[in-house]
């Protein structure tokens, strides 16, 4: 255990310091999690962030014991690895990542675990590009935002978990049947939702272009202060292009996300007159009690918001 701890720390290039850590860390007594791992005598199976193990934990059922390594609220895009999270990388079975670009950490935190299996959710996928500025031309690496898109996760968590664990074939389809059933309802649900909102406002502006994937799917237009966070330095162009364009088409309602602050947004709204409509989740869930625990119920927070603040009393000129 220590030798592997050492060479996850040489790889990653950290100091001494983290070093000393590591090694105090691997020698007193395991986590909670790490008890159950052993005592369970599953293979573990670390997502790089929330959502992903919400839906890794609906595929796997009891068979696999599936952690996070990003907590609650975590930002992922510029996430640093810490010690606790090197070690239980030398321990796991199997790593689960989104792909695209999304985790910038996720490549050197990987390979630093060894020959360890990866499933990188989003191939296969033919992504949308970002337009219009500096990150033009790269893919949109936030998929999982459109059920449909979503349904190509399952089958990538599918085989992935097939290949760890060739018993639990039966329990892995059977999983995604029951999920993926979900997910066409929630995409009947939500394409049902939007469309009751007037053409003229079924523009959704946000803090980050997360919504790429939904707006596209669904019949809507997207807008943003920047286009991913790892690039979340507001400009004075970016924020004059977004205030012209809520003036132009009379957007009632902007939103900004639970992982960065409002407060350029919320400025953006005092200086154009529409409201702020509230916060949505997307890189990360909220907790058990909060708003948006599982995907399913982020989506319908979301969407909620979106027709609160979007399908206010329309203007005669509105088209239905």
């Amino acid at each position: 255990m220590l030798e592997a701890t050492v060479s996850l720390i040489k790889k990653l290039n950290l100091g001494f310091g983290v070093v000393l850590l590591l090694i105090l860390s691997s020698c007193t007594s395991s986590s909670r999690n790490d008890i159950s791992n052993y005592q369970n005598n599953k293979p573990l199976v670390l997502t790089t962030f929330t959502v992903l193990a919400d839906m890794a934990r609906n595929i796997a059922g009891e068979r696999l014991l599936v952690q996070s390594i990003t907590k609650l609220g975590a930002e992922i895009h510029g996430y640093q690895p810490t010690p606790s999270d090197l070690i239980k990388a030398s321990k796991a079975d199997l790593i689960v990542e989104n792909g695209l670009g999304l985790e910038l950490w996720a490549r050197k935190f990987t390979a630093a675990a060894g020959d360890k299996p990866t499933i990188v959710l989003s191939k296969g996928m033919v992504p949308l590009l970002i337009e219009g500025d500096a990150y033009a031309g790269k893919p949109n690496p936030h998929a999982w935002m459109s059920p449909k898109r979503a349904m190509m996760y399952v089958d990538n968590l599918v085989t992935g978990f097939i290949e760890l664990d060739p018993l639990g074939k039966e329990v892995y389809l059977n999983n995604a049947i029951r999920y993926k059933k979900k997910l066409k309802e929630l995409d009947i649900e939500l394409r049902e939702s939007l469309s009751k909102i007037p053409k003229q406002r079924r523009v959704l502006v946000s803090c980050e272009g997360a919504f790429t994937y939904l707006t596209h799917d669904y019949g809507m237009e997207e807008a943003y202060l920047w286009p991913v966070n790892a690039e979340s330095q507001v400009t004075p162009k970016r924020m004059l292009k977004l205030i012209n364009l809520i003036k132009e088409r009379s957007i009632p309602t902007i939103f900004c996300e639970s992982t960065v602050s409002s407060r350029a947004q919320r400025e953006v709204a005092r200086t154009t007159g529409a409201n702020f409509g509230g916060t949505f989740y997307v890189d990360s869930l909220s907790s058990s009690d909060g708003p948006a625990s599982t995907l399913f119920e982020l989506q319908r927070h979301n969407v909620q918001l979106i027709q609160k603040g979007l399908g206010l009393v329309s203007n005669p000129s509105d088209k239905k």
